[in-house]
C-alpha cells in the first residue's frame, strides 16, 4: 500500500508551482557552470529555504551524473525530534511539486534488520525539513532517470554511534549506483543561535564567520572524522547537519573506494557586521571518486 510524505515545505521554504520551481532550478544549475560527472558519488549541501540557499545549493547538485545511479540516499539532521540513533522512513513514496520519488523498500527492510535503526512515522518525518530541501533537486537532476530514495534520520549521535552507522553504511558506497546526499547549513551566528564566536584578528565578524567555516571545510575535506570531532569540540561551530557529516566521513573511511570531497561554493545569508546581526552560512560540495 503506498504510504505518502508530503511536500510539506512547499509552498513556503521553496515555491509549490511546479513550472516556477523546475525553471528556478534549472536557471541555478546551469548558473554553476558545472557539468554532470560520473564520478561524483555524493554530495554536501544546505536545506535552507530556496530564497536563501537554492543558489549556492546547485553547486552540489549540478555534478550528478543521473545516468549511472538508481539509488539515492539521504542523510539528514533532525531538526524537531530528539533521537540518539538513526531513523527510517515508514513511506513508500516522497512526493515533490515536480515529480515523485519511490522509496527504495528493499533497502530500507536490510536497514531494519540490522536492528540499529529506529523508524519516524510520517508526523516527524513530514515535520523535518533537512531532507525534504533536496528532493526537488534530485527530482529535477534525475528526470527521466528511475531513481529511489533510501531516507535516513541522523539523530543526535555519539562519536561511537557515528562511526558504527558509518561501518553499517560503508559497504553501499561501493556500489556505484548508489549515491548519497548528506544535508548541512554551516554557521549559524548570532544572539538568536546563541552563538557568537569571533576572532577579531579576521576584521570583520562575517570574516570571522568564514574563517571558521572553511577551517572546518578543509578538515570535511581532509576525510579525517576524528579532527572533524576535535575541531567542533574546540569551537562548538553551529553546523546542523554535524552528524550527518561525520557518519559520512567515517563511511568514507570504511569503504574500499577511495573518496575524496571537494567544496565547490561557500555563502551566507547575509554579512554580519555587528553583534546586533544574524546569519547563516551555506557550502556546497562534492565527493568523488579518487582514482
Amino acid at each position: 500500500m503506498e504510504k505518502v510524505r508530503r511536500a510539506s515545505h512547499a509552498g513556503s521554504w521553496y515555491t509549490d508551482n511546479p513550472k516556477k520551481l523546475a525553471e528556478e532550478l534549472e536557471g541555478w544549475l546551469g548558473a554553476s557552470g558545472l557539468s554532470q560527472s560520473p564520478d561524483v558519488r555524493g554530495v554536501i549541501a544546505p536545506h535552507a529555504g530556496y530564497s536563501y540557499s537554492g543558489r549556492a545549493a546547485a553547486y552540489a547538485f549540478a555534478n550528478i551524473d543521473p545516468t549511472t545511479i538508481s539509488r539515492v540516499f539521504l542523510l539528514g539532521p533532525s531538526h524537531h525530534h530528539y533521537t540518539p540513533k538513526c531513523a527510517l522512513s515508514t513511506a513508500t513514496v516522497y512526493k515533490t511539486p515536480i515529480g515523485d520519488l519511490p522509496i527504495d523498500l528493499e533497502v530500507n527492510e536490510e536497514l531494519k534488520a540490522t536492528g540499529k535503526f529506529e523508524l519516524m512515522d510520517i508526523r516527524i518525518d513530514e515535520a523535518e525539513h533537512s531532507m525534504e530541501m533536496h528532493l526537488p533537486y534530485l527530482a529535477k537532476v534525475f528526470e527521466g532517470h528511475p531513481v529511489k530514495v533510501v531516507p535516513i534520520l541522523v539523530g543526535a549521535l555519539s562519536a561511537e554511534n557515528e562511526a558504527m552507522f558509518g561501518r553499517l553504511l560503508a559497504k553501499y558506497v561501493d556500489d556505484p549506483n548508489n549515491f548519497f546526499s548528506v544535508s548541512s547549513d554551516f554557521c549559524h551566528w548570532g544572539s538568536r543561535f546563541n552563538y557568537m564566536h569571533y576572532d577579531k584578528k579576521h576584521g570583520a565578524i562575517y570574516k570571522s564567520i568564514e574563517a571558521l567555516d572553511r577551517m572546518g571545510m578543509d578538515i570535511i575535506e581532509t576525510g579525517d572524522p576524528d579532527a572533524f570531532k576535535d575541531y567542533l569540540l574546540e569551537y562548538d561551530n553551529t553546523i546542523c547537519g554535524r552528524h550527518p557529516i561525520s557518519v559520512f566521513l567515517h563511511m568514507a573511511r570504511n569503504c574500499s573506494t577511495k573518496i575524496k570531497i571537494k567544496f565547490l561554493r561557500y555563502e551566507q545569508s547575509s554579512q554580519c557586521k555587528s553583534t546586533r546581526d544574524s546569519s547563516v552560512s551555506y557550502a556546497s560540495g562534492a565527493a568523488k571518486v579518487d582514482a
